[in-house]
Protein backbone atom coordinates (compact mmCIF):
# COMPACT_ATOMS: atom_id res chain seq x y z
CA UNK A 1 0.00 0.00 0.00
CA UNK A 2 2.19 2.60 1.11
CA UNK A 3 4.22 1.72 -2.31
CA UNK A 4 1.44 2.07 -4.17
CA UNK A 5 0.50 5.73 -2.56
CA UNK A 6 4.40 6.34 -2.96
CA UNK A 7 4.86 5.70 -7.06
CA UNK A 8 0.90 7.59 -7.15
CA UNK A 9 2.12 10.95 -5.44
CA UNK A 10 5.15 10.35 -7.93
CA UNK A 11 3.75 10.01 -10.86
CA UNK A 12 1.39 13.19 -10.16
CA UNK A 13 4.13 15.68 -9.22
CA UNK A 14 6.22 14.67 -12.28
CA UNK A 15 2.77 15.17 -14.43
CA UNK A 16 2.11 18.39 -13.08
CA UNK A 17 5.67 19.61 -11.90
CA UNK A 18 4.20 22.72 -10.82
CA UNK A 19 7.20 25.09 -10.01
CA UNK A 20 7.10 28.26 -7.18
CA UNK A 21 6.20 31.61 -9.25
CA UNK A 22 5.87 35.07 -8.05
CA UNK A 23 2.18 35.44 -7.52
CA UNK A 24 2.37 38.45 -9.56
CA UNK A 25 2.26 37.03 -13.10
CA UNK A 26 0.80 39.49 -15.17
CA UNK A 27 -0.51 37.39 -17.87
CA UNK A 28 -4.44 37.15 -17.29
CA UNK A 29 -7.40 36.24 -19.27
CA UNK A 30 -9.04 38.60 -20.53
CA UNK A 31 -6.37 41.47 -20.34
CA UNK A 32 -3.78 43.14 -22.39
CA UNK A 33 -0.66 40.16 -22.82
CA UNK A 34 2.87 41.72 -21.40
CA UNK A 35 4.85 43.29 -24.22
CA UNK A 36 8.22 41.30 -24.65
CA UNK A 37 11.02 41.99 -26.36
CA UNK A 38 13.76 39.38 -26.74
CA UNK A 39 16.14 37.85 -28.90
CA UNK A 40 15.27 35.18 -31.29
CA UNK A 41 17.58 32.03 -32.29
CA UNK A 42 17.87 33.40 -35.95
CA UNK A 43 19.76 36.54 -33.82
CA UNK A 44 17.06 38.99 -34.80
CA UNK A 45 14.81 40.71 -32.22
CA UNK A 46 11.38 39.18 -31.64
CA UNK A 47 9.05 41.74 -29.90
CA UNK A 48 5.31 41.39 -29.44
CA UNK A 49 4.60 44.40 -30.65
CA UNK A 50 5.41 43.17 -34.39
CA UNK A 51 2.35 41.29 -34.36
CA UNK A 52 -0.56 43.95 -33.75
CA UNK A 53 -3.45 42.65 -35.15
CA UNK A 54 -2.51 39.34 -35.30
CA UNK A 55 -3.57 35.94 -33.04
CA UNK A 56 -0.17 34.81 -31.72
CA UNK A 57 0.66 31.58 -29.60
CA UNK A 58 3.28 31.66 -27.09
CA UNK A 59 4.85 27.80 -26.74
CA UNK A 60 7.28 27.22 -23.72
CA UNK A 61 9.31 24.39 -25.11
CA UNK A 62 12.42 22.24 -23.16
CA UNK A 63 13.59 19.19 -26.14
CA UNK A 64 15.05 17.17 -23.10
CA UNK A 65 11.57 17.18 -21.12
CA UNK A 66 9.31 14.11 -21.75
CA UNK A 67 5.94 15.64 -22.54
CA UNK A 68 7.88 18.05 -24.83
CA UNK A 69 8.99 15.08 -26.82
CA UNK A 70 5.33 13.19 -26.54
CA UNK A 71 4.14 16.03 -28.51
CA UNK A 72 6.79 16.63 -30.96
CA UNK A 73 7.88 13.31 -31.83
CA UNK A 74 4.27 12.29 -31.97
CA UNK A 75 3.86 15.06 -34.88
CA UNK A 76 1.15 16.30 -32.85
CA UNK A 77 2.81 20.36 -32.25
CA UNK A 78 4.20 20.34 -35.58
CA UNK A 79 0.88 19.57 -36.82
CA UNK A 80 -0.44 22.02 -34.76
CA UNK A 81 1.64 25.07 -35.66
CA UNK A 82 1.03 24.02 -39.73
CA UNK A 83 -2.78 24.65 -38.69
CA UNK A 84 -2.05 28.18 -36.62
CA UNK A 85 0.24 29.07 -39.52
CA UNK A 86 -2.87 28.32 -41.69
CA UNK A 87 -4.81 30.66 -40.27
CA UNK A 88 -2.86 33.69 -40.21
CA UNK A 89 -1.45 32.63 -36.67
CA UNK A 90 1.50 33.21 -35.51
CA UNK A 91 2.99 30.81 -33.38
CA UNK A 92 6.44 31.34 -31.16
CA UNK A 93 8.35 28.79 -29.14
CA UNK A 94 9.93 30.50 -26.22
CA UNK A 95 12.98 28.67 -24.47
CA UNK A 96 13.36 29.88 -20.49
CA UNK A 97 15.89 27.20 -19.47
CA UNK A 98 18.58 28.96 -17.91
CA UNK A 99 22.36 28.66 -18.18
CA UNK A 100 23.61 24.51 -17.43
CA UNK A 101 19.85 23.78 -16.83
CA UNK A 102 17.98 21.17 -18.60
CA UNK A 103 16.37 22.38 -22.22
CA UNK A 104 19.36 25.24 -22.58
CA UNK A 105 20.56 25.74 -25.68
CA UNK A 106 22.12 28.32 -27.81
CA UNK A 107 20.06 30.17 -30.92
CA UNK A 108 22.31 27.41 -33.66
CA UNK A 109 21.28 24.75 -31.47
CA UNK A 110 17.85 25.96 -31.62
CA UNK A 111 17.60 26.15 -34.77
CA UNK A 112 19.03 22.65 -35.11
CA UNK A 113 16.86 20.87 -33.26
CA UNK A 114 13.72 21.94 -34.79
CA UNK A 115 15.01 20.93 -38.06
CA UNK A 116 15.09 17.32 -36.85
CA UNK A 117 11.97 17.24 -35.09
CA UNK A 118 10.46 19.24 -38.13
CA UNK A 119 8.94 22.46 -35.85
CA UNK A 120 8.35 25.38 -37.83
CA UNK A 121 7.44 28.27 -35.63
CA UNK A 122 7.42 31.89 -36.73
CA UNK A 123 10.23 32.00 -33.95
CA UNK A 124 11.62 31.05 -30.91
CA UNK A 125 12.36 33.45 -28.50
CA UNK A 126 15.52 32.89 -26.20
CA UNK A 127 14.91 34.13 -22.46
CA UNK A 128 17.79 32.14 -20.49
CA UNK A 129 16.95 35.14 -17.86
CA UNK A 130 13.48 33.65 -17.33
CA UNK A 131 12.17 37.48 -17.95
CA UNK A 132 9.44 36.60 -20.38
CA UNK A 133 8.82 33.24 -18.65
CA UNK A 134 8.17 34.88 -15.14
CA UNK A 135 6.45 38.05 -16.93
CA UNK A 136 3.74 35.12 -17.93
CA UNK A 137 4.34 32.73 -15.44
CA UNK A 138 4.98 30.00 -17.43
CA UNK A 139 5.48 26.83 -15.50
CA UNK A 140 6.01 24.19 -17.59
CA UNK A 141 6.88 22.79 -21.11
CA UNK A 142 4.74 22.79 -22.53
CA UNK A 143 2.93 25.30 -21.15
CA UNK A 144 0.63 27.92 -23.83
CA UNK A 145 -0.47 31.05 -24.01
CA UNK A 146 -2.90 32.38 -26.87
CA UNK A 147 -3.12 36.48 -27.31
CA UNK A 148 -5.99 37.24 -29.99
CA UNK A 149 -5.87 39.85 -32.46
CA UNK A 150 -6.86 42.68 -29.94
CA UNK A 151 -3.81 41.84 -27.66
CA UNK A 152 -5.73 40.23 -24.64
CA UNK A 153 -4.69 36.83 -23.63
CA UNK A 154 -7.52 35.00 -24.50
CA UNK A 155 -6.33 31.14 -23.31
CA UNK A 156 -3.40 29.55 -20.86
CA UNK A 157 -2.65 26.59 -19.53
CA UNK A 158 -2.05 23.11 -20.94
CA UNK A 159 -2.16 21.80 -24.84
CA UNK A 160 -4.66 19.11 -23.98
CA UNK A 161 -6.29 17.20 -21.17
CA UNK A 162 -4.38 14.32 -20.34
CA UNK A 163 -0.97 14.68 -18.36
CA UNK A 164 1.26 11.88 -19.53
CA UNK A 165 4.27 10.97 -21.78
CA UNK A 166 2.43 8.43 -23.37
CA UNK A 167 1.88 9.70 -27.40
CA UNK A 168 -1.33 7.43 -27.54
CA UNK A 169 -3.22 9.32 -24.92
CA UNK A 170 -3.31 12.07 -27.50
CA UNK A 171 -5.74 11.43 -29.66
CA UNK A 172 -7.98 10.65 -26.57
CA UNK A 173 -7.17 13.84 -24.82
CA UNK A 174 -9.68 17.34 -24.86
CA UNK A 175 -7.75 19.19 -27.39
CA UNK A 176 -7.51 22.46 -25.44
CA UNK A 177 -4.99 24.71 -27.89
CA UNK A 178 -6.41 23.38 -30.86
CA UNK A 179 -10.27 23.98 -29.63
CA UNK A 180 -8.78 27.70 -28.37
CA UNK A 181 -7.23 27.84 -31.85
CA UNK A 182 -10.62 27.45 -33.57
CA UNK A 183 -12.80 29.36 -31.52
CA UNK A 184 -10.48 32.55 -31.60
CA UNK A 185 -9.58 32.42 -35.09
CA UNK A 186 -13.66 32.21 -35.49
CA UNK A 187 -14.14 35.22 -33.45
CA UNK A 188 -16.40 33.09 -30.62
CA UNK A 189 -15.04 32.90 -27.30
CA UNK A 190 -12.92 30.59 -26.14
CA UNK A 191 -15.36 27.30 -24.07
CA UNK A 192 -11.92 27.29 -21.42
CA UNK A 193 -10.03 29.65 -20.92
CA UNK A 194 -7.73 28.72 -18.50
CA UNK A 195 -6.46 24.93 -17.89
CA UNK A 196 -4.17 23.32 -15.91
CA UNK A 197 -0.60 23.07 -18.21
CA UNK A 198 1.27 19.61 -17.28
CA UNK A 199 4.64 18.85 -17.98
CA UNK A 200 8.57 19.49 -17.34
CA UNK A 201 8.92 22.53 -14.80
CA UNK A 202 10.24 25.57 -16.80
CA UNK A 203 14.21 25.53 -15.57
CA UNK A 204 14.31 28.99 -14.28
CA UNK A 205 17.57 29.72 -12.45
CA UNK A 206 17.83 28.86 -9.24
Amino acid sequence: MLRRHFSSALVAGLALACTSLTANAAAEIGQPAPAFSAQGADGKTISLADYKGKTVVLEWTNHDCPFVKKHYDSGNIPRLQEQAAAKGVVWLQVISSAPGQQGQVDGPTALKVNGYRESKPAGTVLDPQGTVGKLYGAQTTPHIFIIDAQGKLAYKGGIDSIASTNPSDIGKAEKYVANALTAITSGQKVAQASTRPYGCSVKYAS
